[in-house]
């Protein structure tokens, strides 16, 4: 197993190396950019990495800048949102907004159990308030079910939901489907982006399950490291949402 494991490592493509002194945000006409020694960042298809606030860019700049030796991407969440909004997002609205409803229409907080009832009980608090939002503040009442198959929602739900993930911009979609995915629930995504809970309470929400096994067989270190690394995940994406937010103009509508 040592072996496998040294193996893999051997195959990855080794990180690159820190070249630069200073990152800096530097402001355009179409928003703000970051500068590495004076040279403006580019997306990986090359576009100009332009972002509509300067607290985004600031923070985006402090990613880099806080790079040691080697430059890793999973410590740039910002960077690698604002990456993805810019090379596929903006492009693509409409296919996003659709992909976020394939949540909607399978969402967690939808499929509950009947026994155990601690279990159940749990699904019921951690849930049924967001979906009771989801109903009066959206116009989306999602059916709930307690069994294995499948529950089809109700198309006016579905047609409500995607009106909300369509209201906001590029930047913001993308930080709804990174949240989706990662609760496995659009409107657990979309209670957070719009402050109805934070990040990581929503993310604790997604994991009653996890939690109640846990509970009752006890923790798994792995699962936990897993399963943190996720929640910070969460907390980056909303972090994305809210200083993408918080502008005076908005450069990619």
């Amino acid at each position: 197993m040592g072996d496998k494991i040294r193996e893999a490592a051997a195959l990855r493509p080794p990180k690159p190396k820190r070249f630069y002194a200073e990152a800096a945000v530097v402001a355009a006409a179409d928003g703000f950019g970051v500068a590495l020694d004076g040279r403006p960042l580019k997306t990986p298809k090359r576009r100009a990495l332009r972002v509509p606030t300067r607290a985004l860019a600031d923070a985006i700049a402090a990613e880099w800048q806080a790079q040691e030796n080697e430059i890793d991407p999973a410590r740039m969440p910002m960077t690698q949102l604002a990456n993805t909004v810019l090379d596929g997002v903006a492009e693509t609205v409409e296919a996003v907004a659709e992909s976020f409803c394939g949540f909607a229409a399978a969402d967690l907080l939808c499929y509950r159990v009947e026994y155990p009832e601690g279990l159940a009980a749990a699904q019921a608090e951690a849930w049924q308030p967001h979906l009771d939002w989801a109903e009066a503040e959206l116009g989306a009442r999602l059916r709930v079910t307690h069994g294995i198959l499948a529950v089809e929602q109700p198309e006016e739900s579905l047609a409500a939901i995607r009106a909300a993930c369509l209201a906001h911009d590029a930047w913001r979609l993308a930080a709804l489907h990174a949240l989706a995915g990662l609760y496995g629930s659009a409107v657990l995504a979309l209670a957070v982006v719009a402050g109805r809970v934070d990040a990581r309470a929503a993310f604790a929400a997604s994991r009653v399950d996890e939690t109640h096994q846990a509970s009752v067989w006890g923790e798994d270190a792995e699962a936990a490291r897993r399963a943190e690394a996720l929640a910070i995940e969460a907390e980056a994406a909303a972090r994305f949402a809210e200083l993408a937010a918080a502008r005076h103009g908005n450069c990619l509508e």
